[in-house]
């Protein structure tokens, strides 16, 4: 006779796996047992086993987590645990706390430099997504874009001259909002004594897509303040350039336009030159493959399908079942299927599509799920 299956541990899914909520939000986790023997216990833990924060609530039979009034410290991983006498399981769920940015400098300032020395600032920002950060000086309420061989959360003056006073602010952007933190520094003592110009580039390479804008940055330093001239590598400018704030602007670049580009800086103690390398590519449609294209499974196993595109960026893709509509647990991130906890019913061909602005392209995977293996004992 048959062998009667053995009564598993538990087995359960989270909804939903992740969560983004702002600051002050709330968010909820379910956790769902699907078999196991009874009575199965259910309690939520942090990832690091830590204790629940005080603005963490969970339901009566520990089925649910919800975050109150969310903490930028609430950011990271919970587990749903799951127990009875035959076993434990367990799975993470994953919360992000959004946070407008903060942005602290350092000196505070004002900040007194004599002329010669290096001026060195920095700028620590904080936020959720991580902010970007960007350095501009404001000359007579103008903003002057300040560029630097190094990070970006470092604004470094290597020789401070008398024209370096000023004010400088520190902008710190993410999705949540900008903020902007400001310094005064003053250059004191002596003249400035004149130098030869140095010129900088902050992208020596740069690839377009034929019929894009093209931006060319170019920075130079010196005393007197360089003139900057731009010129193309045995060729003639492309005759729809122009010339903005001393950067070079090539609208709708075709292949013609790759080339070696030669940026200038010149005052009267000399000349100094930089190439930018321009790489101009034609668009090209999707080109996509999965893997594996066909696949099978047991019910209760994972199933896990990759769409791999060749193309233009930026692409997108749509995952489908031809037979029906995704299950529930299905977890589509870019090119990439995931269902977890299979069952029969998610057997079928699914469906990937890819696209982007000058094409798209199809591939189908079957998918099989059979039944779970049953030991018949064997008979001396």
């Amino acid at each position: 006779m048959l062998l009667q299956p053995a009564v598993l541990s538990p087995i359960i899914g989270v909804e939903p796996h992740s969560s983004a909520v702002r600051v002050g939000e709330s968010a909820s986790f379910r956790c769902q047992v699907y078999s196991g023997a009874q009575p199965v216990r259910l309690e939520w833990k942090l990832a690091n086993n830590q204790p629940l924060p005080d603005n963490v609530r969970v339901n009566s039979d520990g089925s649910v987590i919800t975050i109150v009034n969310a903490r930028p410290t609430n950011h990271g991983a919970y587990r749903c645990v799951a127990s009875n006498p035959f076993g434990i399981t367990q799975t993470i769920v994953s919360l992000l706390v959004k946070e407008s940015p903060g942005a602290i400098v350092t000196p505070v300032g004002p900040l007194r430099v004599r002329v010669g020395e290096p001026i060195n600032l920095e700028c620590q920002a904080s936020g959720e997504p991580r902010p970007s950060v960007s350095w501009h000086r404001l000359d007579n309420n103008r903003k002057t874009t300040l560029t630097s061989p190094v990070p970006m959360d470092s604004n470094a003056i290597l020789v401070a001259r008398p024209e370096d006073s000023g004010t400088y602010v520190c902008v710190a952007r993410n999705t949540e909002g900008t903020t902007e933190t400001r310094v005064e520094v003053i250059i004191e003592g002596g003249s400035q004594m004149p130098s030869a110009p140095r010129a900088l580039v902050p992208e020596p390479l740069m690839v377009v897509v034929e019929g894009q804008t093209a931006t060319l940055h170019c920075d130079a330093y010196g005393f007197p303040s360089p003139v900057i001239m731009w010129s193309k590598l045995r060729s003639t400018l492309p005759w729809r350039h122009k010339v903005v704030n001393n950067s070079l602007v090539l609208q709708s670049v075709g292949r013609q336009d790759s080339g070696e580009y030669i940026c200038s800086a010149t005052n009267n103690m000399g000349t100094s030159e930089v190439t930018i390398m321009l790489e101009v590519e034609s668009e090209s449609p999707p080109y996509a493959t999965l893997v594996p294209d066909d696949v099978a499974v047991r019910v209760g196993e994972v199933i896990r399908l990759q769409c791999l595109v060749h193309g233009t960026p930026p692409l997108t893709y749509k995952w489908t079942k031809l037979d029906g509509v995704l299950p529930s647990r299905a977890q589509a991130s870019e090119g990439d299927l995931q269902i977890d906890l299979a069952t029969s019913e998610d057997a079928g061909s699914y469906k990937c599509v890819a696209s982007n602005r000058v094409g798209k392209s199809e591939v189908v995977a079957k998918v099989t799920v059979r039944c779970k293996l049953l030991l018949i004992p064997t008979q001396d």
